[in-house]
């Protein structure tokens, strides 16, 4: 193992937990250890939040690591990685802490291992200031897919803000490297589906009002497709009272794309609707192959892969820029965004390109 020590700045640019689960993440696969410091000191509540703390213990658990610091509101943490460990592992936030962000931290790490593992995530669904459990399973799944990873995710529960409760499980298989991805004709538009719920107490009315709200705002704009979104009433396999809804759509050559937005006390269904559209119809406005949300989440995949990737997108986010910074900091990969006006509309796009490191798993 190395044992050299890299320092993270846990500040920098985007400076939140994303910080935290890119540089765990590459810790535990490349056998570096890793000091963050200043850990999300920007934010209103600075330090490890639940959410963030139980993230870096996961990934401690499935690398057999030694983590210090690791404690509510700390802003400095340190991780010695070990050996990664197949097998059983859990996470619980123990708050609505989001069980997509816990999965983003610990799904690279089980790509490593000798044999297949079971990661049972417990905290939030379908919470805010993250992916909803159906954009993980709908949007990131058939994309990661493509540089090989394979993963399996049954909900068992679905938990929203405040309570948490949800819970997920996720079974991970090992692979010897990453594929490189080559994602850069869009192509047409072919589908929009989605699914718009209520759980708990709420009337099922606000589900159909979402729906109805959301297919309104999106006939304005494309007409030709027929667009369906369900209105679902959560029944057993939800704890706790809940509202939302998230729209996918599909295009010709394999891109996936969403919208989504969660009801919260005092907003109009309709609200809730019209905002999921509109972040659907931006994001396929400017012509990328991914979206906003799933731009930064294959970062860390780029930089692991064997070969070069390519991946059109719109506008390249904070987010995305950090986890370049942090990758380019962590492993051997290099990466360069170029920007590329399109003839055929007024978007301008980018191409984000990476000369993986070529990971290879010693394990298998």
């Amino acid at each position: 193992m190395k044992m050299d020590c890299v320092e993270i700045d846990g500040s920098v640019m985007e400076g939140g937990g994303q910080i935290l689960r890119v540089s765990a993440a590459l810790s535990c696969i490349t056998g570096s250890a890793i000091k963050i410091t200043k850990i999300r000191a920007g934010r209103s509540t600075p330090g490890l939040r639940p959410q963030h703390l139980s993230g870096l213990q996961l990934v401690s658990d499935l690398c057999s690591g030694s983590l210090q610091g690791a404690t509510i509101g700390s802003t400095d943490i340190s991780l010695t990685p070990g050996k990664i460990q197949s097998g059983n592992h859990t996470a619980d936030t123990q708050t609505a802490g989001s069980v997509c962000l816990l999965l983003q931290v610990a799904l690279p790490c089980a790509l490593f291992t000798d044999a297949s593992s079971q990661l049972c995530l417990k905290g939030g669904t379908n919470a805010e200031m993250a992916p909803q459990i159906d954009y993980t399973v709908k949007v990131f799944k058939p994309i990661v897919e493509k540089f090989g990873v394979h993963f399996d995710c049954d909900i068992r529960m679905r938990g929203y803000y405040p309570k948490g409760g949800g819970e997920v499980m996720v079974t991970v298989n090992p692979l010897k490297e990453l594929q490189p991805v080559t994602m850069t004709e869009r192509g047409t538009i072919t589908k929009i589906y989605g699914r718009a719920f209520v759980a708990g107490v709420l009337p099922f009315k606000l589900a159909k009002d979402m729906s109805a709200a959301a297919v309104r705002t999106i006939r304005k704009e494309i007409k030709e497709l027929y667009i369906n979104i369900q209105p679902l009433q959560e029944k057993d396999k939800a704890c706790g009272n809940g509202n939302g809804i998230i729209i996918i759509a599909e295009s010709s050559t394999g891109c996936v794309f969403a919208g989504s937005a969660l009801g919260k006390k005092g907003v109009y269904a309709d609200k809730v609707g019209i905002e999921a559209a509109e972040m659907l119809l931006r994001n396929i406005r400017h012509n990328g192959c991914v979206d906003e949300f799933l731009q930064d989440q294959l970062i860390i995949f780029m930089a692991l892969a064997k070969g070069r990737s390519r991946i059109r997108t719109g506008a390249v986010t904070l987010h995305t820029q950090t986890a370049i910074h942090i990758a380019e900091q962590l492993t051997q990969a290099k990466f360069t965004i170029t920007k590329s006006d399109d003839d055929l509309s007024s978007n301008v796009t980018y191409i984000i390109e990476c000369e993986g490191s070529g990971a290879t798993n010693p394990n298998l």
